[in-house]
């Protein structure tokens, strides 16, 4: 991957809110809410929650980085722990500043300045994501996510392998669920949550810009290891083929 990230600097008062992944196919953008673990200088999170599913979708990073190299597309990942500022949130969600998640006191967010971590974190990553969508024009983007086998507050098992999410545009995740189900996979559509309810960052990005869109959900054991990563990103990149080649067909005019 030398060569074509822009490595964001360690965390600190100068560190960037977005790693960028420059990739040769604009047609497409990857996008990672919940790719890191960072904590800031000065900002008190339990370190023990860092490397659970509430501090970093685990396995998001690796996956959207290798799957951006596989198919030389462009990539944005967020660069701090989603238990300082919730990337894939509005900036007036409640659950913007986590006081609790799944059943763990963040202590260290009681009284948190809300204006400086949207300030220092959240807007200007998504206006790296705007830039970008401004300025490439993508035809389709995924956001890539990770989910936990089984909540911490509730005793329900998660039996999917993956999950598609969508809002109101459904047009890129009716391929997606099609091609994963064809193949075998275990697939959710609209689980282990809704995209109609909470579909933060592809609202913001594509829907406002009529551009097809879709969150991808990969239960968090699965890609906690390289090879896992590895038969994730080769499923994610024909996938994303399957999806494309439906876009097209649909665009079509009628004969």
């Amino acid at each position: 991957m030398d060569g074509l990230v822009r490595r964001h600097p360690p965390m600190g008062s100068g560190m960037s809110a977005a790693e960028q992944i420059a990739g040769g196919d604009h047609r497409l953008l990857l996008l990672c809410d919940h790719a890191s673990a960072a904590v800031p200088a000065g900002i008190a999170i339990p370190p023990e929650l860092l490397a659970l599913h509430v501090g970093v979708d685990i396995g998001a990073g690796p996956l959207t980085r290798a799957l951006a190299e596989r198919i030389d597309a462009p990539a944005i990942l967020g660069t701090v722990s989603r238990l300082v500022i919730d990337l894939h949130r509005e900036s007036d969600h409640a659950a913007l500043i986590p006081l609790v998640s799944d059943g763990h006191a963040i202590p260290g967010n009681e009284g948190a300045d809300r204006a400086e971590r949207i300030a220092r974190f959240h807007a200007p990553y998504h206006r790296a994501i705007r830039d970008h969508v401004r300025r490439a024009r993508p035809t389709l983007i995924v956001a890539i996510h990770s989910f936990t086998p089984r909540l911490e507050t509730m005793g329900i098992d998660r039996p999917w392998h993956a999950g598609i999410l969508h809002g109101r545009d459904d047009r890129a995740a009716v391929h997606a669920i099609a091609w994963l189900r064809g193949q075998g996979i275990e697939t959710g559509d609209n689980e282990p949550y809704s995209g109609r309810l909470l579909n933060a960052t592809l609202n913001r990005h594509a829907l406002t810009q009529g551009i097809p869109s879709l969150s991808v959900e990969v239960r968090n054991d699965l890609i906690g290891d390289a090879a896992g990563v590895a038969q994730w990103t080769a499923i994610l990149a024909d996938m994303i083929a399957a999806i494309r080649n439906g876009l097209a067909l649909n665009a079509l005019p009628a004969q």
